[in-house]
């Protein structure tokens, strides 16, 4: 499928710096919400399950609304996307914080705060980004945004706990919602769509999805992103719990996020670079092994300020530098042309890995006091989504699943 990209309305690095920030502010936010777990259960008298069921229904609503985010931003642009995504998350956030019971959290943080995710999410971004950017440095680039994300996670850590500590849980949550209104004017820098040459085919959702569906190493793909999701949303929101529960304070929670955060930066740099000089699947698998390796040694070693941090600066190398592998190869298999779209797919498993992820921590954890099994389980997924990367065939011209018939 031959694709050709509109000309960028603006520079190509003004372009990246903004998508980045957008990323930094909508995933940074994202990854402090596992902070205001202990806060939001002891005020509100919520269970650790309730909430952990407020966090999976954001993590399953965020995937059930990504591709059709990214269908969205690929026919209309990137900047009209990311204003209404930026104003329902702030929405979502601010309605977090005038909750008073499961079923309010539940919809606000869930349902409202998912929907604005996904909307103003670096999937978005990086849809704008594989439309402008030539296709040898990609890979690169995604990293780049990656790695913005992982910044903001870095940032919003320690920011969200000092606000905490300094207002109260529910005014951080308002503070943190005016920030997100940032993303309304960073987004215009994002204008342009993918335009198709003549005679190339513009396929309806199904039909498109269809065709990508029929391409095995694609399914592949999909199903392995769910163990992606799996990690990252147990790992993300529980995290803090489990050290608060294990002796450590709650500054040390905070940090250990951060600590993911400034790894990841690192991490999703490499996994970048290293995706434009060797096999995407291959590293793809060695990442979900050396996760396994990581979950199993933090659980065989006491747990302390030192081991908590080593477990945060390992799992952060590894942490999102799946993301531009992944996409990497949807625009490999199939062009840029659904890129947004088909990697939404992508990600919609990895949020259903995430929905599985919360609920299960916080189920495990009101029925036995602990989260050792889904400790023992991610390491156990771990190694299965490393086996089902390795037979996946990356080879240059999988976009003929989407030419006209």
């Amino acid at each position: 499928m031959t694709v050709s990209a509109v000309r960028p309305a603006v520079p190509l690095p003004i372009i990246i710096v903004a998508g980045c920030i957008i990323a930094a502010i909508g995933f940074g936010t994202r990854g402090s919400f596992g902070l205001f777990t202990l806060p939001v259960t002891a005020d509100l008298g919520l269970s650790r399950e309730q909430w952990g069921m407020a966090m999976a229904v954001q993590n399953l609503v965020w995937g059930i609304a990504q591709p059709f985010a990214g269908g969205m931003a690929d026919k209309y642009g990137s900047a009209r996307v990311l204003a209404v995504g930026g104003i329902i998350y702030a929405l979502g956030v601010l309605g977090m914080a005038f909750s008073t019971d499961a079923l309010s959290m539940t919809l606000t943080a869930g349902v409202v705060t998912g929907v604005g995710i996904a909307i103003a999410s670096f999937g978005v971004v990086m849809a704008a980004f594989g439309r402008v950017v030539p296709a040898e440095k990609r890979s690169f680039v995604f990293g780049i945004a990656t790695a913005a994300s992982s910044a903001g996670q870095f940032i919003f850590a320690p920011l969200g706990q000092g606000f905490i500590d300094a207002f109260g849980w529910q005014m951080a949550l308002v503070y943190i919602a005016v920030l997100l209104l940032l993303i309304i004017p960073l987004s215009s820098a994002l204008r342009g769509r993918t335009e198709s040459v003549p005679g190339q085919a513009d396929l309806p959702f199904m039909q498109a999805l269809s065709r990508a569906w029929g391409y095995g190493s694609y399914r592949l793909l999909v199903i392995g992103f769910f163990v992606c999701g799996f990690h990252l949303a147990f790992i993300n929101v529980h995290m803090p719990a489990y050290l608060v529960q294990c002796g450590l304070s709650p500054e040390v929670g905070s940090w250990t996020i951060a600590v993911i955060g400034l790894f990841n930066i690192a991490g999703s740099l490499l996994s970048g670079w290293l995706g434009s000089r060797l096999p995407k699947q291959m590293l793809l698998a060695t990442i979900y092994f050396l996760r396994a390796v990581a979950i199993a040694a933090f659980l065989l070693l006491p747990v302390s300020e030192i081991t908590a941090y080593a477990f945060a600066a390992a799992m952060g190398l590894l942490w999102l530098s799946t993301v531009p592998l992944t996409a990497g190869l949807v625009t490999l298999f199939f062009g840029p042309r659904y890129m947004g779209m088909l990697y939404g797919i992508a990600f919609l498993s990895h949020q259903i890995g995430s929905f599985v992820g919360v609920w299960l921590g916080g189920y495990v954890y009101d029925q036995t006091g602990a989260y050792d099994l889904v400790w023992y389980l991610g390491i156990l997924l771990g190694l299965a989504s490393a086996a089902i990367h390795i037979p996946i065939n990356e080879r240059t011209d999988g976009n003929f699943a989407l030419k006209r018939a």
